[in-house]
């Protein structure tokens, strides 16, 4: 049986070990967009610029370019999406209690359930590589479609923000918020804690995805869309009014979206 001082250690090194890991993925985030940056943009028709993360690097292979593109998704996504997971690993500590102090320790369990979270996420990018390459390649072998993509971008926007007003977010936002339940056990056990992280990574995924649509059409390696996106997805985590903040957040990003589609049609 643990005692409170055990317990109070414990939660100490998980504040710490969530902190450090923070900071480092933070850090390699910052130098990956820092170089890719160095490497410019690709001007294109329609007065806008391609992503280099869309392309593969001098004497680089595709399958190289693509685990390239899906590690560093991984990093940025620890770095944006930890400050919010933060608290749901906390609840389920809570939830797995002193039970976690078997076979398998409590720190082990939230690894577990850290990287099943992770894991989630690594689909995703995977998914969105070939999308973003081909749509690229489209891109720069049809000039007319290539003017087309500021009015694109805003339209993704548009559909972002609204996304934010509906029940489907409300009913994945409050998933994130709760799980797992007020006065719910969770066994404590290796499979328990995996299925519990992927859970959870399916419906951040899925609250998020209006949010990080907007972070791949305007730049995924733009440095103050990663901020804004993080601030975003953290806030409506973690603010008491979270709903509302989804809410206030989309009607923002509507307007933004409004504003890039009348600006690239010359209403602007």
């Amino acid at each position: 049986m643990p005692t409170m001082a055990t317990e109070r250690a414990s939660q100490r090194a998980f504040v710490g070990v969530s902190a450090l890991l923070f900071a480092a993925s933070a850090a390699l985030t910052i130098a990956w967009c820092a170089s890719m940056s160095a490497m410019g943009e690709m001007s294109m028709p329609g007065d806008w610029t391609m992503s280099m993360a869309w392309m593969r690097m001098p004497g680089q292979t595709w399958p190289g370019a693509a685990l390239s593109f899906v590690g560093m998704w991984v990093v940025m996504m620890v770095a944006m999406m930890l400050p919010s997971l933060v608290p749901m690993l906390s609840r389920y500590r809570r939830a797995v209690g002193t039970a976690g102090d078997g076979n398998l320790g409590l720190g082990w369990l939230t690894a577990i359930v850290g990287v099943a979270y992770f894991f989630v996420w690594t689909l995703f990018g995977i998914a969105a590589f070939p999308i973003g390459v081909v749509l690229a390649a489209v891109e720069m072998q049809q000039p007319a479609l290539a003017r087309a993509v500021p009015i694109a971008v805003g339209v993704v926007l548009v559909m972002a923000g609204a996304l934010q007003f509906t029940a489907w977010k409300a009913r994945h936002l409050a998933c994130c918020r709760r799980m797992p339940g007020r006065g719910r056990t969770l066994p404590a056990d290796a499979g328990t804690a995996w299925r519990h992280g992927v859970r959870l990574g399916v419906h951040c995924s899925r609250c998020c995805i209006g949010l990080i649509a907007i972070l791949l059409v305007i730049g995924v390696m733009d440095l103050w869309a990663m901020a804004v996106v993080a601030a975003a997805i953290t806030i409506e985590r973690l603010a008491p009014a979270g709903e509302r903040v989804a809410r206030a957040t989309g009607a923002v990003i509507v307007g933004a979206g409004l504003f890039l589609i009348a600006r690239a049609v010359g209403l602007g």
